[in-house]
């Protein structure tokens, strides 16, 4: 059954050092209320893992020194630009790379939730990123002559990690149309998911949201947290990204002292703990 989660510093001491962990891109659920907390425990030594890409919140991560390795296809600020702390990590040699592209991702996510020990697809063959992954492998197809696939290995996260509109009393969480966050949750070992809100009734039961909800089966833990996707916004929602916010992180974030002043300010400090 879900655990029900009462804080957000309960939900996040689950989070632990080493975990490799799914991110939504930032324009799905991000929750970033919960990453606030991962940072102010601590944290070190993450595997991020876009599905397919992210932004602010594992930049966020990366400059507060949570990360070892980011795998995806992109890390972007979007329309305001590259992401500064993994900008600089990358320059620094601080954190590990993992080159990947958005189907490869999908690819070795989908083969974890099947129970399959890898997928294939040919769009790799002939690109130069085979090269900087060992673990992906060109092997002949056995139903072809002479068709040659890549095999992508399952990619099972220990976490995948979320924001979504509600969820029920059952642990049941509605995402409407972001399926990548149903794929995310079948393949991962654990989820854990923050909702804006948790309603009575049964969201499986209801014509209207059973088809964009995950069940409980797949949902480890979850908390309620109120604009748990701040700064950036949530599908379906009257929440919106605050992009004056964006802008002044992506300019404060371009040093490390201005990084540390927005920590101190939004993450760390008092007020934002609170």
């Amino acid at each position: 059954m879900t655990e029900m989660v009462t804080s957000l510093d309960a939900l996040a001491a689950r989070v632990t050092d080493g975990a490799t962990i799914a991110l939504p891109p930032d324009y799905s659920g991000c929750a970033n209320a919960l990453w606030r907390a991962v940072i102010r425990r601590g944290v070190k030594d993450l595997h991020l893992v876009g599905v397919p890409v992210f932004g602010y919140h594992g930049d966020l991560l990366i400059g507060a020194g949570c990360v070892k390795v980011a795998e995806t296809s992109a890390v972007t600020l979007g329309e305001h630009g590259l992401a500064p702390r993994f900008t600089a990590a990358v320059k620094a040699g601080s954190i590990i790379v993992k080159d990947a592209t958005c189907p490869a991702i999908h690819a070795g996510l989908q083969a974890a939730e099947r129970g399959a020990p890898f997928s294939v697809m040919r769009g790799l063959i002939g690109s130069d990123i085979l090269a900087r992954r060992d673990d992906w492998k060109v092997i002949d197809n056995p139903f072809g002559d002479n068709d040659p696939v890549v095999a992508i290995p399952a990619l099972t996260p220990d976490l995948a990690v979320f924001h979504a509109a509600k969820a029920d009393r059952h642990g049941n969480v509605w995402i409407g149309v972001r399926r990548e966050l149903m794929v995310m949750a079948h393949a991962a070992r654990d989820t854990l998911v923050t909702v804006e809100e948790i309603v009575d009734g049964d969201l499986m039961a209801d014509p209207a949201t059973k088809a964009g909800t995950i069940p409980g089966l797949y949902v480890t833990a979850l908390a309620e947290a109120k604009e748990g996707s701040w700064p950036q916004g949530l599908p379906a929602t009257d929440l919106v990204a605050d992009q004056g916010h964006l802008a002044r992180y992506a300019e404060m974030a371009k040093t490390e002292d201005g990084f540390a002043a927005y920590l101190a300010e939004y993450v760390t400090g008092r007020e934002a703990a609170e």
